[in-house]
C-alpha cells in the first residue's frame, strides 16, 4: 500500500514540476490557450443548450399541458372510466385526469370572417383543478369561464384572425361528427368569454374551448370521449401505460411520445445538430493539446529517458503527461461551468446588454460614416425576443458537458504520450 502511495506521489510530483517549468515561452502560451479553449467551450455549450432548452420547452410544455397530455385513453365506457379515475386518484405520480371531446370546425363571426378551429369540450373546472393547464394557458382578456353552455374561450391568434373581442358571437358553422351531427348550421352560437395565449402559436391560432355539456349536445352520440392523464414525471409514461393495459386491455392508450412524434423528433434533431456543431470547439482544442503535448514529450525526451533509467515504468511516465492533460481540463472546465451557469441564469440581462452594446456600436459607426441616417438606427428586436426566452438548465446536460471538457484534453494527452519511450536511453544520451 505504501509503495502505491509513493508511486502516485512521485507521478504527481514530476507532473507538477514539468507544469511549473513549462510556464514559460511557447509552452506557456499553448497551455493557456488550451485552458481558455476548454473554458469557453464548456461555457458556450452550457449557455447554448440552456437557451435551446428554454426555446424548445416553451413548445413542448404547451403541447403537453394543453394539447396532448402525457397519456391519452379512449374506447372506454362509463364504468371503465370510473375505475380508471379511481386507480389514477390512488397513484401519487399522477397530477391530474381530465375528460374531453374533440371536433374540427369552421368558425365564423358576425363580420363574416372565418377560421379553421379544433374545438375541445372540457369540464368547466379544469382551469382550477389542473395547475399545468392553468400555467400554460395565460388569459390576456376576460376569464376562463365555461360555467354557461354557450361560453367559448379562443386563442389569441384566432381572435386576431376573426377580428373578435370579448362578448363577440361565434358560430360553429361547419362541424365534423357522425351521422347525427348537422354539418352546416347557423344556430351553434357561442359568446366569447376569454382570450388566451400559450407558448405555441399553433394552439393560439387553432384551439377553442367550450363546456363539455355543449360538446355532448353538438358533437353527437358518436363523439369519442378522451381521458387525458398528466404525470409528475413524463418519463414514467410507459410504466403507467403497462399498468393500465394490464387492468383494462380493451382501452386504446396513446403516449406523448407518439402524439406529435414528428414535431418532437424534429426538435430533438435540431438540438443534437446544434450540440454537435458547438462541440467542434472541443475537437479543435483537443487537436491543439495533442500537438502541444507531442512537442512537450519531444522536448522532455532526455528527462523521460533519465526517469526510465532510474526505474520509472512506461505506464508511470505516461501518467505524468496524462495528468497534465487532466489538470488542463479541470482548470478549464470548472470555471467554464461556473460562467455558463451564471450566464444562463442571467440570460435575459445578457441579451439586453448585448442589444445596447450593438446599438451603441451601430450608432457610433453611422455617426462617423453617414450621420444623416442616425434617425434610422434602432436596436435589433431579435435581442428582445431572445431575452424573453427563459433558459432551462438540465443538471445531467451540465454534468456531461463538464465531463466532456475534462475528457477532451485527457484523451489528447493520452494519445500524445503513447510513444513516450520510443527512443532508448542510449540513443537520447548519444544525441545529447
Amino acid at each position: 500500500m505504501n509503495r502505491e502511495k509513493l508511486r502516485y506521489k512521485w507521478i504527481f510530483s514530476v507532473s507538477s514540476r514539468f507544469s511549473r517549468v513549462d510556464r514559460k515561452g511557447r509552452s506557456k502560451v499553448t497551455s493557456m490557450l488550451a485552458t481558455l479553449g476548454i473554458c469557453f467551450g464548456v461555457m458556450t455549450l452550457i449557455v447554448v443548450m440552456s437557451v435551446m432548452n428554454g426555446f424548445q420547452m416553451k413548445f413542448i410544455d404547451a403541447i403537453m399541458e394543453v394539447s396532448s397530455y402525457h397519456i391519452r385513453l379512449s374506447d372506454f365506457d362509463e364504468v371503465t372510466e370510473s375505475k380508471i379515475r379511481q386507480i389514477c386518484s390512488e397513484n401519487k405520480n399522477i397530477k391530474s385526469v381530465s375528460g374531453f371531446y374533440e371536433a374540427q370546425s369552421l368558425v365564423t363571426t358576425t363580420r363574416v370572417k372565418q377560421s379553421v378551429a379544433l374545438i375541445r369540450a372540457i369540464d368547466q373546472d379544469v382551469y382550477e383543478n389542473d395547475p399545468g393547464f392553468r400555467k400554460e394557458v395565460e388569459m390576456i382578456a376576460g376569464d376562463f369561464d365555461l360555467s354557461e353552455p354557450d361560453s367559448i374561450i379562443i386563442g389569441s391568434g384566432m381572435a386576431r384572425d376573426l377580428g373578435c373581442r370579448l362578448n363577440a358571437t361565434i358560430n360553429l358553422f361547419a362541424l365534423s361528427g357522425g351521422n347525427d351531427v348537422q354539418l352546416l348550421s347557423s344556430d351553434r352560437l357561442f359568446k366569447v368569454k376569454g382570450v388566451f395565449k400559450t407558448g405555441y402559436s399553433d394552439i393560439n391560432s387553432s384551439y377553442v374551448f367550450i363546456n363539455s355539456v355543449a360538446g355532448e349536445k353538438y358533437f353527437g352520440k358518436e363523439a369519442v370521449k378522451i381521458l387525458g392523464i398528466k404525470l409528475k414525471n413524463s418519463d414514467d409514461d410507459q410504466m403507467m401505460i403497462n399498468r393500465l393495459k394490464k387492468e383494462f386491455p380493451e382501452i386504446k392508450v396513446q403516449s406523448w411520445r407518439d402524439y406529435n412524434k414528428t414535431f418532437f423528433g424534429a426538435l430533438r434533431i435540431e438540438k443534437n445538430m446544434l450540440l454537435l456543431l458547438v462541440a467542434m470547439i472541443f475537437l479543435v482544442v483537443g487537436i491543439n493539446i495533442y500537438n502541444g503535448m507531442r512537442r512537450l514529450v519531444f522536448e522532455r525526451r532526455s528527462e523521460i529517458s533519465i526517469l526510465s533509467a532510474i526505474g520509472g515504468r512506461n505506464s508511470e511516465i505516461k501518467s505524468v503527461f496524462i495528468l497534465q492533460g487532466f489538470f488542463t481540463g479541470v482548470k478549464g472546465a470548472i470555471p467554464g461551468m461556473i460562467l455558463g451557469l451564471f450566464l444562463s441564469v442571467n440570460s435575459k440581462t445578457v441579451f439586453l446588454v448585448a442589444s445596447r452594446i450593438m446599438f451603441a456600436f451601430s450608432y457610433l459607426i453611422t455617426l462617423v460614416t453617414n450621420p444623416e441616417n442616425l434617425p434610422y438606427v434602432t436596436e435589433n428586436p431579435m435581442y428582445t425576443i431572445y431575452a424573453n426566452i427563459p433558459s432551462r438548465i438540465f443538471f445531467n446536460e451540465v454534468l456531461w458537458i463538464t465531463l466532456f471538457g475534462v475528457a477532451a484534453p485527457l484523451l489528447a494527452s493520452w494519445a500524445a504520450s503513447r510513444n513516450v519511450l520510443k527512443m532508448t536511453v542510449a540513443e537520447v544520451l548519444h544525441n545529447e
